[in-house]
């Protein structure tokens, strides 16, 4: 046994080291389920083994229930410690994909682009590109970030993964890709196992329960104590859902009422919001802390919304106000927050031969309050 920065390891010496490796606690046979070439079981290592799993029942490492963050504390290129549970994994065409997830909602991002940029911010479809089976059974609330490793480690760190697992992730970075945030694990970091019963698990799940109860559970943490008065909606009344919700969503065709910021819109010049006929045909890019998804403005709608048929400047103080840019912006290139919106959503589909695979949504009933 070694110290190594202030903490014990033990240590593999190929001339004289063996050993061999047990299940855990919950093992019940005595069989190795890796050796070293060297090791010879002897009949008291059965009595060793069963002492170290009844110790494991009770034992609970203190490590301390401040070290831990939550997913909502994240920032850009900072090291943290997370609890997370693993929702999701598989291997595919020699790449690894595991994505966690506690519960809680990930920061918004200030989007730092220039606004003559958006149709290609708008082409990104966030870090959840699988398929709707998969999402059908991933959290509806929560943001759900990607697991990233270091070359070199990916094969190891993957083996230790298991869906629907809790995992305590030591000194692992905080990245962020296309817009949203994903955890790396690095050579630095370590890979954990906790159990159900670890109290900041449990409290992770039990808050996850309460929010599922509560009528406001679905409006994101970051829009409290409410979302902006910028725009109001025909169905005051309906209950909020969020874009995963709409996404997993059984029928094809249904109506939601969420609570979103647009990020990016297109096309991006207000002139160019209707076509020559006049009907209008906008396209926005709408985000909450669990997905991202593409929305249309069309005809009767478009009209509802930015208040029948306003000058070009007035639209485009609309337009600037929906999209987080400040009116002191004269070079639209300043980092934005968009502020969190409240909108009416409805699906419908192209293909009757593929209504899945064709389903589109459509923002309606919703009115922006912007003077004019």
């Amino acid at each position: 046994m070694k110290t190594h920065q202030g903490e014990i390891y033990a240590v593999f010496n190929k001339k004289f080291s063996s050993f061999a490796l047990y299940e855990g606690k919950d093992g019940s046979g005595f069989l190795p389920y890796d050796v070293s070439p060297k090791f010879r079981s002897r009949d008291l290592d059965k009595k060793f083994i069963q002492s170290l799993r009844d110790w494991l029942v009770n034992f609970e490492l203190d490590e301390g229930s401040t070290n831990f963050s939550f997913v909502r504390d994240l920032k850009e290129s900072e090291h943290v410690n997370l609890i997370c549970k693993i929702v999701y994994m598989c291997e595919s065409n020699n790449e690894t994909l595991a994505f966690a997830w506690d519960g809680t909602d990930s920061q918004p991002i200030s989007i730092d682009t220039r606004l003559a940029n958006e149709i290609d911010y708008a082409h990104q479809s966030g870090p959840l590109i699988l398929p709707r089976d998969i999402l059908c059974i991933l959290p509806p609330v929560g943001s759900i970030l990607r697991l990233i490793f270091d070359k070199g480690i990916e094969k190891q760190s993957f083996s230790m993964l298991n869906t629907g697992k809790w995992m305590k992730f030591v000194n692992v970075l905080c990245e962020m890709q296309v817009g949203s945030f994903q955890i790396v694990v690095t050579t630095f970091s370590k890979l954990r196992f906790t159990s159900n019963e670890d109290i900041a698990v449990q409290f992770r799940q039990r808050s996850y329960e309460e929010r599922l109860a509560s009528a406001l559970g679905r409006i994101p943490f970051w829009c409290f104590p409410s979302p902006s008065p910028i725009t109001e909606v025909d169905y005051n009344n309906e209950p909020f859902v969020t874009l995963m919700d709409v996404l997993t969503y059984s029928k094809v065709t249904a109506k939601f009422k969420c609570v979103v910021r647009v990020i990016a819109i297109y096309p991006l010049q207000a002139k160019d919001f209707r076509s020559p006929e006049g009907t209008y045909r906008v396209r926005l890019c709408l985000e909450d802390p669990t997905a991202r998804i593409h929305a249309l403005l069309y005809a009767e709608d478009g009209e509802q919304f930015f208040g029948g048929y306003p000058s070009n400047d007035a639209l485009t103080r609309k337009r600037n106000k929906l999209l987080g840019v400040s009116a002191s912006e004269k070079n639209e290139a300043s980092t934005r927050d968009p502020p969190w919106v409240q909108c009416c959503l409805k699906s419908y589909y192209l293909n009757k031969q593929d209504v899945l695979g064709s389903r589109q949504y459509r923002i309606f009933g919703t009115r922006l309050e912007v003077e004019n």
